[in-house]
């Protein structure tokens, strides 16, 4: 019987709740203005549609858990109401009452797809050349077959063609390549890899083909790690309960103990039921909700999208804001910051020109970036190379101009046998030093210069991160990139506190310390590395524009312009919302004890009592509906 009274509440879920309060809304628009179509007051449509939804509730909720929530505070009244023929005043405290609940329904709506999105990121089939043998014995080859990635035994020696996703996480053993490691880092540049360098599964080969030994399969695996991290990641978060249902408890004793001593004093049910009606915490249900609702209204107006109903709430207990740094701080495309002549007779127009030729037909990020750049300079595309190889994981071998130009890393000059000059090589440092990276550029027998690419910052991300400072909350640098580009990103953005070299599960430690210490998280990140600390912060706001549909979806609130500029504007919205809530739940209360007193005395019956109740109910929605406008105030 429960079963079936349970399916029958959920029955058409939100939409027939709407369906219903509009109804209702109109039967007590016309009870109140005393048109009365029917033999039976016209109150009635209210209380079937609200009413008894809510004691069915109460019943199953008593029944199965004695669980005793505000719904049974509210029934009594309801019931009360009825019994001494105030039928509007019982239609009118349903009506509120499923109100205030349909708002709290709305505003803790979630939507959950990033965990299939990220499932559909595992490669489903590996390529193997060798099989594992006995414990310590060599591979056994056998003939390229395409296996189930779940088929993958640890020694496999697996073959990655490029375009290719990495199966599961090895050692390459043979070939030289360029990963992109987004998935796990969040950086955009692609990492050159060659033997002995580990890889990631779900991170993908771009250029050279490779021979791997598996080392962590199945379960185990960087890709399935993460999975497991998004579902997991948000167990700890506080969701939104209803206000009038932690102190329900409470709030029934103190109701049924006041109007069992009226009576019994004063011998009129009347005034008893009065209390029940005035007690019913309408307002107290209605506080909350509105003004959550009211200030995500005004959030979109700033360009957040907040998908999470109580994610403002746990916003203004935020102490520390993480921000992930490619893509968020800076633009995630690499730009040429310097060019650098050495010792040849060699100007930097000039050797800026030659690269742009070598790298012209390059697919490579940083080879792009340094077309764009000659491009730019000379005011047309640079001239086209005469011939064309690209070395995977090392750079590319051009003729230009009559001569063979290598650019690239220091690997590829050496293996050309080109000397890098001393001096070429300090300033090489210290253009590391400031987070660049390198790619080098020479011909004959040494390196003619080096041009030097880094990430950018955003042009108002100094300014957003000073606002951030004024609001009392410590801005934090989280990113897979390495130390020294860390460092200079975060001493140029005046960030103290940073972290380099991270991967999901780091920046999950991080958090977990900093809410052990008191400093709750708010997580702002673009890509799916980032989706298990978004799920794990206690806020997570993602980078709806270039931010992936996984980071997306495992994040609260989404950005939807990309412009991190109105991030202070948001940490002072969640606290002056909680500031009205507080206003609410006082003036609630005050209201009710007042009313209360009232009807003790007699002043107050119970279609009265439940007209005050209202007014109180609206006070306090329009106090909340301020947040819809609210700004903070400008020194």
């Amino acid at each position: 019987m429960i079963e079936g009274l349970e399916k029958l509440l959920a029955w058409g879920g939100t939409r027939r709740d709407i369906a219903f309060l509009a109804v209702s809304g109109v039967a007590l628009a016309l009870s109140l203005a005393g048109v009365e179509p029917f033999p039976f007051s016209i109150a009635w449509v209210a209380i079937i549609l609200c009413g008894v939804p809510i004691i069915l509730e109460a019943v199953i909720g008593l029944v199965t858990e004695f669980d005793v929530t505000a719904d049974v505070l509210v029934s009594l009244a309801l019931i009360a109401s009825v019994f001494i023929g105030e039928d509007f005043a019982a239609g009118e405290v349903a009506f509120i009452m499923q109100l205030g609940g349909l708002l709290e329904e709305l505003t803790v709506a979630r939507a959950r797809a990033g965990i299939e999105r990220l499932v559909h990121l595992t490669p489903r089939t590996a390529r193997r050349i060798a099989r594992a043998s006995a414990e310590g014995a060599e591979p056994r080859p056998v003939a390229e077959e395409t296996i189930a990635a779940e088929a993958v035994q640890v020694g496999d020696i697996l073959r990655v063609l490029p375009g290719e996703a990495v199966p599961v996480d090895g050692v390459i053993v043979s070939g030289q390549t360029s990963v992109n490691q987004a998935v796990m880092t969040g950086e955009s540049l692609p990492v050159d890899k060659g033997p002995g360098d580990e890889v990631s599964s779900g991170t993908v080969n771009q250029f050279g083909s490779f021979d791997m030994a598996a080392t962590r399969v199945g379960e185990d695996s960087s890709i399935r790690r993460m999975i497991r991290l998004v579902q997991s990641a948000d167990a700890g978060k506080a969701k939104i309960v209803n206000l009038a249902d932690r102190w329900a408890v409470w709030i029934v004793v103190i109701a049924l103990v006041a109007a069992v001593l009226t009576y019994l004093v004063t011998g009129e049910i009347i005034r008893s039921v009065t209390i029940l009606v005035v007690f019913c915490p309408c307002a107290l249900v209605l506080a909350t909700p509105t003004a959550i609702m009211a200030a995500i209204g005004n959030a979109t107006r700033h360009g957040f999208l907040v998908r999470e109903g109580d994610a403002l709430e746990r916003l203004a207990q935020v102490r520390r804001v993480c921000f992930d740094k490619t893509g968020t701080l800076t633009t995630g495309e690499p730009q040429v910051v310097s060019v650098c002549a050495g010792e040849k007779d060699v100007s930097e127009d000039a050797l800026l020109a030659v690269a742009g030729a070598a790298e012209k037909r390059s697919e490579h990020p940083l080879g792009r970036a340094i077309v764009a750049a000659a491009t730019e300079h000379a005011g047309a595309a640079p001239k086209d190379p005469t011939s064309f190889a690209m070395v995977p994981g090392r750079g590319v071998v051009a003729e230009v101009g009559g001569r063979t130009v290598y650019a690239g890393s220091a690997a590829l000059l050496a293996e050309h046998g080109l000397a890098i000059p001393d001096a070429l090589g300090r300033r090489v440092d210290a253009a590391r030093a400031e987070g660049a990276t390198i790619t080098y550029l020479g011909w004959g027998d040494a390196a003619a210069g080096f041009i030097a690419l880094a990430d950018r910052v955003r042009e108002n991300a100094t300014a957003t991160l000073s606002a951030v400072r004024e609001t009392g909350v410590e801005p934090v640098l989280l990113t897979g990139d390495h130390e020294a580009a860390a460092a200079h990103v975060a001493a140029e953005l005046g960030i103290t506190t940073y972290k380099a070299a991270c991967l999901p599960e780091d920046k999950l430690s991080f958090i977990d310390d900093s809410e052990r210490a008191g400093k709750g998280v708010c997580m702002v990140g673009d890509g799916v590395n980032d989706a298990p600390a978004l799920k794990r912060a206690l806020v997570g706001i993602a980078m709806g524009g270039i931010g992936s549909d996984i980071a997306v979806d495992a994040a609260d609130i989404a950005l939807v312009n990309d412009d991190i500029a109105e991030l202070p504007h948001l940490l002072r919205l969640a606290r002056r919302m909680m500031t009205t809530i507080r206003i609410n739940l006082t003036f609630s209360m005050t209201l009710n004890f007042i009313a209360i007193a009232l009807a003790i005395s007699g002043v107050l019956n119970p279609v009265v009592g439940a007209l005050v109740h209202n007014a109180g109910s609206v006070l306090v929605i329009v106090n909340s509906a301020l947040l819809l406008g609210w700004k903070p105030r400008v020194r």
